[in-house]
């Protein structure tokens, strides 16, 4: 890309060859990323679903406070 350019030749030695670095780190986060995504393209996610298809009463359920002081 950059041949017979002494600047960008020292800019190389003196701080390594930064854009092949940064290609590098990008292709490692894409492949991770896919590694990450690749669950929700399984059976159960799909178009407006946010999360796979739970049966009624399953899962975490927030408990709600009553106002006023609590025991300790």
């Amino acid at each position: 890309m950059f041949q017979d350019s002494p600047i960008y030749d020292r800019l190389v030695a003196e701080c390594g060859d930064v854009p092949a670095q940064v290609r590098r780190e990008a292709e490692r986060v894409n492949r991770e990323l896919e590694s990450v995504m690749r669950p929700l393209q399984s059976p159960g996610y799909g178009p407006g679903l946010d999360r796979p298809q739970q049966a009624p009463g399953n899962g975490w359920q927030r408990a709600a406070l009553l106002p006023g002081p609590r025991p300790h």
